[in-house]
């Protein structure tokens, strides 16, 4: 397969640059070909945004509603073959990438609902005769940034409600989910979709991200990936006075007490640090455990990562695949080896046959830092999960909260008091009782604190306040 641009209806293969991408299962398959862009492609999708913008945002809600729900369509018809080829470019376990594509088609069945509701309210004024409301507005183009580890999910939750609230975009996905990227342009153009309301441009971020969120005139940018990265575009982005949100990285903790089912707990655990290969950035990272049971629970930690078996993506039978690229699994490799001089093991899953052919890294649960250690504060984005002893309750919260990030974190517990307690002292955008750290309801707002994000939400109703503007309106009908 070949990587292409959507701009303004037209399907474009850039001449510059191309990378091939191999499976990251199997190192000797190759997926396709990475076309990159250079800048001129941004400007063009630009322009064709702009100009799609005007007609785009004065069909009725229900009309763009309809579109969306075209769009869920095509994508629930073509989602196997969808999944498919994801996995094999970067490496998502089949079973739960079909998951991914699912969620996909709920989002987009989700927000053109939303053409239907409620977009303002009317607010009582001081004056007679005078009716005064408030209604939603779209921002314009829209710039969508998506990272490679949920290449159909992520980009259709920014996507969705940018759409319906009348907004154009131009998405740039990340490099190692471009194939994935261009199969779902395609799929989208089988739809009414008209041409420029959606441009796809694939291209590095130092070259393409970079023009597209400090020079072309987008009205706002929606940046999932690395705390650095978004960093930069916040600083960008305010100083062109435009609207950014950036997710960025966590450093999730699960907290277990000792009253915690762990029949139910630890299964949960493993999910969440595990599932995805721990590239997510809700993954649990820290096992925080009271002592009384802190060495039970390592037990069971060692008996069931047995069941966490390494695997091919598309073997329905694999636990999780491999690491999603060669730079990720250099990156997470040093952290395996800081792990194995500095820390001691817990549990590890069994041996891979055959791990070489592939970016295969074995769960892995270690202890013996302090809580200040690069493996307890830094974001590894793999299968490496760190066990933390607390005396109590309380001295667990506060080394959940002991972090830069706060993203997501969750509890285990029979007592109501502690949970109730948690989900008020977490210091966390997200936070659960008896559930993983990774993963939050389509519906429900998405994001953090501190520097997990730019504290906006994502997702839900509260995807709508980023992708338009409230304007208050009042007229005098009668003096």
């Amino acid at each position: 397969m070949q990587s292409k641009n959507w701009i303004g209806g037209e399907w474009i293969t850039p001449a510059g640059d191309e990378a091939t991408v191999v499976n990251p299962s199997r190192l000797t398959e190759e997926v396709g070909v990475v076309h990159f862009s250079d800048r001129s492609h941004v400007f063009a999708a630009e322009q064709a945004a702009r100009e799609a913008q005007k007609k785009w945002s004065q069909l009725t809600g229900a009309a763009r509603g309809e579109i969306l729900y075209q769009m869920a369509s095509v994508l629930e018809a073509h989602a196997d073959e969808l999944a498919r080829l994801a996995s094999r470019e970067m490496g998502k376990q089949i079973g739960e990438m079909r998951g991914e594509v699912g969620r996909g088609v709920s989002l987009l069945r989700y927000y053109a609902g939303e053409g239907m509701r409620s977009n303002g309210s009317v607010i009582p004024s001081a004056d007679t005769n005078v009716l005064q409301y408030t209604r939603r507005v779209p921002l314009g183009v829209v710039a969508v940034i998506t990272p490679w580890n949920f290449p159909v999910a992520i980009p259709i939750w920014k996507i969705a409600p940018a759409l319906i609230c009348g907004n154009t975009v131009i998405w740039k996905p990340a490099e190692n989910g471009s194939l994935t990227a261009t199969r779902l342009a395609e799929l989208f153009t089988e739809t009414k979709l008209p041409a420029g309301v959606l441009n796809l441009v694939i291209g590095r971020g130092r070259e393409v991200g970079t023009a597209l969120t400090e020079e072309a005139a987008v009205d706002a940018v929606s940046f999932t990936g690395s705390s650095a990265t978004g960093r930069q575009i916040a600083i960008a982005c305010a100083g062109r006075n435009i609207k950014y949100q950036t997710e960025m990285g966590g450093k999730n903790a699960a907290v277990v007490l000792a009253d915690a089912d762990l029949d139910k707990a630890v299964p949960i655990l493993l999910s969440g640090a595990f599932k995805s290969a721990g590239q997510k950035c809700t993954a649990t990272s820290r096992i925080i455990v009271e002592k009384a049971i802190y060495q039970q629970l390592a037990e069971r930690l060692q008996s069931a990562i047995s069941s966490c078996i390494v695997g091919e993506a598309l073997d329905p039978a694999a636990y999780l695949g491999p690491v999603a690229s060669a730079e990720q699994y250099e990156k997470v490799s040093k952290y395996v080896g800081m792990a194995t001089k500095q820390a001691a093991l817990v549990a590890q899953s069994p041996s891979l046959a055959g791990a070489e052919q592939g970016y295969f890294i074995r769960p892995m649960i270690v202890e013996g830092v302090n809580a200040s250690h690069a493996l307890v504060q830094e974001e590894v984005f793999g299968p490496l999960a760190v066990m933390l002893a607390a005396e109590d309750f309380s001295e667990a919260v506060e080394l959940c909260n002991q972090t830069v990030y706060g993203l997501s974190a969750s509890l285990f517990t029979r007592d109501l008091a502690s949970a109730h307690r948690f989900l008020d002292e977490a210091q966390a955008g997200m936070v659960r009782v008896n559930q993983e750290t990774a993963g939050v309801e389509y519906q429900s707002p998405f994001g953090g604190m501190k520097l997990s994000s730019s504290h906006t939400r994502e997702q839900g109703q509260a995807a709508l306040d980023f992708y338009s503007e409230v304007k208050t309106c009042a007229i005098k009908y009668a003096w």
